[in-house]
């Protein structure tokens, strides 16, 4: 099954994964002239803003939906449709970043070993993604909910690794970490719908197995299981638990 990414709704209703990778942005410190590539750009928000501190920016998504927004929003810039567990490019890359993406890609070896492909000697690699314990608990709750109304299903995989795996796996590919965070960030899920929402975004690979009618079930009783620890009021709360890597390429 894929994910059906709705593009326009993951803007509108999303933006803070957006504006939380805005600090990668200054982490990375794009240089005018460098070639910069992002890789899980989405609808390229970051990529414009890399492009914009005078950096050649290259945007890559396997997600049709979300680049075709990217381009006609940027079109002076470069977006490639492309896996990131298997592309290359014509050019090595004077540094890439990532922001809440790379979780997403179950061959994270592949994945680390393009990356380390694309990125010269010396250069700079900066990501942030989920990291272990990420949405345990929202993610939880969901899945008690189908288990209530007799549906048999195995929590879909993500990667989300300690920062001590992720260390490893990238200085198998000569990327030497000089900074790893691995952090909570309870994150604002905007409205008495914010959840509902999430879920519909980011739960696809569960929801999408469900009828309506039972999708819309297994939502209301996870709201309910969780609405005394993850519900102040007015929006929900979801628990992000994040890693964030600084490294450079021997």
């Amino acid at each position: 099954m894929n994910l059906n990414w709705d593009a326009e709704t993951y803007d509108k209703r999303h933006s803070f994964v957006t504006t939380y990778g805005e600090e990668l942005i200054g982490l990375l410190d794009p240089k005018p002239g460098e070639r910069i590539l992002d890789i899980g750009c989405g609808t390229g928000h970051l990529t414009a803003q890399t492009a914009a501190l005078g950096a050649t920016a290259i945007g890559l998504d396997a997600s049709e939906s979300m680049l075709e927004i990217a381009r006609s929003t940027y079109p002076e810039i470069e977006f490639l449709l492309a896996d990131a567990s298997n592309f290359e490019l014509s050019e090595p890359v004077d540094a890439i970043f990532s922001n809440a993406a790379l979780h997403w890609i179950l061959d994270a070896d592949n994945t680390v070993q393009c990356m380390a492909n694309a990125l010269r000697s010396g250069g700079r690699f900066v990501i942030e993604m989920g990291g272990k314990g990420n949405i345990d608990q929202i993610m939880a709750a969901l899945m008690e909910s189908v288990s209530q109304i007799g549906v048999e299903m195995e929590r879909p995989a993500k990667f989300y690794p300690s920062p001590d795996d992720y260390t490893s796996l990238l200085e198998k590919y000569d990327i030497r970490p000089t900074s790893v965070l691995h952090f909570p960030r309870p994150t604002k899920l905007l409205g008495k719908d914010g959840l509902r929402n999430w879920y519909n975004q980011f739960a696809q690979l569960v929801l999408q197995q469900l009828s309506e009618e039972e999708q819309n079930n297994v939502i209301a009783k996870a709201e309910d299981q969780l609405k005394t620890t993850h519900f102040n009021g007015q929006d929900w709360i979801a628990d992000y638990v994040r890693l964030r890597v600084v490294a450079k390429k021997a």
